[in-house]
């Protein structure tokens, strides 16, 4: 099926020329009330992902993903492997949340929120800015030769980037080993630590070539959530759109000329004046529709919008809408397909929250040890022999821990230890334990206890386990 003239766009990628080869982008710098808006916003959330891994909400990092130790700690809530499926649970709800945002305001986490938009157009775009000037200066910077003007601010922007690339690789180790030991690290000196600096270099060198020169094509081709718009958005998602019927009316667009009646020649309030295209950070043309390049930035709400006031037109012609919106003034609603989402997401939360509520901050597991029945001593006592786990979830160590057996007389004798023991914060104590019982209190060949742990004579945690014993026969 051929592709009409007006809809060739759609074939290709404005970051790729025809021969396959890499189309840089220069944008031009974005002015406005949204840009500032947005500007606010990322710093807010850049203080967040700089700060988090270093701030403690009883004595846990606010958020960790140590995979190597499979430690998890989501908004000061430790999660460890026992817990996985909360963790599982809350990323749903993440991406549930995240396809309910779409679904209803489009890509705005993607201009707005998300750390890749956020690090290159706050932070490595101002800097190119601050070194090579807006768009055009940018323009004629690339095509010039290698003079010493040329050299001087591609090494100085190479520099500066390498430096931001090398501190957010250090922020990022934080998220994965811990804040205290990254600390810890840097105080030692890297000589002593050598086998993080390696690892510590390929993050650096991946945040280089990513803002340093994969730039936009991160959203256009690694990320999969842009894939997944066209899936998620329909006709009534709020995207930032442009008003084609005001935009074109009978005759299209046409540039502006002072004094002329446009409204009487059938022209729309668009100028053609481009400035959309040149200030869009992925270099499409939002006139040509909702299209998978564009993140909803708003750069050209901002840039159009200072356009309509100089030359004395309405304001909005690019705008936060949805095309039921344009077409027929539709308001925007929560439909049923929002709707679904909203109560399975309220769904999730409470299950999620009620999980939280009964978690325990010690979790025992006591086991048969394997290949082993059980032994006769005695005056008529049936042994069995267990191994034990307990951990502990908590930033403080747990002392004067013991076991005892609910409704049954029966003992418990710890191997190699005394009868109370300690479980270390945030880890485990682990051993062997005999539990002994009269036959004659036993109820046939397998009889299920209760264990409760106790730490100074307080409850903390139950488990149960089944003791066997010799077969009864009537």
């Amino acid at each position: 099926m051929e592709t009409s003239d007006n809809e060739k766009f759609r074939d290709s990628i404005g970051t790729i020329t025809e021969e396959g080869k890499r189309a840089w982008v220069f944008p031009k710098k974005p002015v406005g009330s949204l840009y500032e808006s947005r500007k606010l916003v990322s710093y807010l959330l850049l203080a967040i992902l700089v700060f988090s891994p270093f701030i403690k909400i009883n004595g846990n990092q606010f958020l960790l993903f140590n995979i190597l130790e499979r430690r998890f700690n989501i908004f000061g809530f430790p999660f460890w492997p026992q817990d996985f499926h909360l963790f599982v649970i809350s990323m749903i709800i993440g991406v549930i949340f995240i396809t309910l945002f779409t679904v209803a305001f489009g890509r705005i986490f993607c201009g707005w929120i998300c750390p890749q938009t956020i690090f290159m157009e706050m932070v490595f775009r101002r800097i190119e800015f601050w070194i090579d000037g807006d768009r055009n200066k940018q323009i004629k910077l690339d095509k010039q030769p290698w003079n010493a003007e040329k050299i001087r601010k591609r090494l100085l922007k190479w520099f500066v980037f390498l430096v931001i690339s090398f501190l957010i690789a250090n922020v990022f180790l934080a998220y994965l080993i811990g804040s205290d030991k990254v600390i810890q690290y840097v105080v030692e000196g890297p000589a002593k630590h050598l086998s993080t600096l390696f690892p510590l270099g390929i993050f650096t060198a991946v945040f280089y070539f990513v803002f340093a020169w994969f730039r936009e094509q991160v959203c256009i081709i690694a990320c999969p959530y842009g894939r997944l718009q066209g899936v998620l958005l329909d006709n009534k998602s709020i995207v930032v759109a442009y008003d084609h019927k005001r935009g074109e009316s009978e005759n299209g667009r046409k540039k502006w000329r002072n004094g002329e009646d446009r409204n009487a020649l059938g022209y729309g309030d668009c100028i053609d004046c481009t400035q959309c295209v040149h200030v869009c950070p992925t270099g499409i043309d939002i006139r040509n529709g909702t299209q998978l390049e564009c993140v909803n930035c708003t750069a050209c709400i901002d840039e159009c919008d200072s356009i309509m006031e100089k030359v004395g037109l309405e304001k909005g012609l690019i705008r936060y809408a949805s095309e039921a919106e344009i077409e027929t003034k539709e308001p925007f609603k929560v439909t049923a397909r929002m709707k679904g989402y909203i109560a399975v997401l309220i769904i999730l939360i409470g299950v999620l929250t009620g999980m939280l509520f009964l978690r325990n901050d010690v979790e025992a597991r006591i086991l048969r040890l394997p290949g082993q029945l059980f032994e006769h001593k005695e005056n008529n006592i049936i042994s069995n022999v267990f191994t034990y786990k307990l951990i502990n979830k908590t930033t403080k160590e747990i002392d004067d821990v013991v076991f005892k057996l609910r409704k049954y007389k029966g003992t418990i004798k710890l191997v190699s230890t005394k009868d109370n023991f300690t479980v270390p914060a945030q880890g485990l104590a682990e051993g062997t334990l005999f539990i002994e019982i009269n036959k004659s209190d036993l109820t046939g060949d397998k009889n299920k206890l209760m264990i409760e742990v106790y730490s100074h004579d307080k409850l903390i945690e139950t488990t149960t386990v089944n003791f066997l014993g010799p077969r009864s026969y009537n």
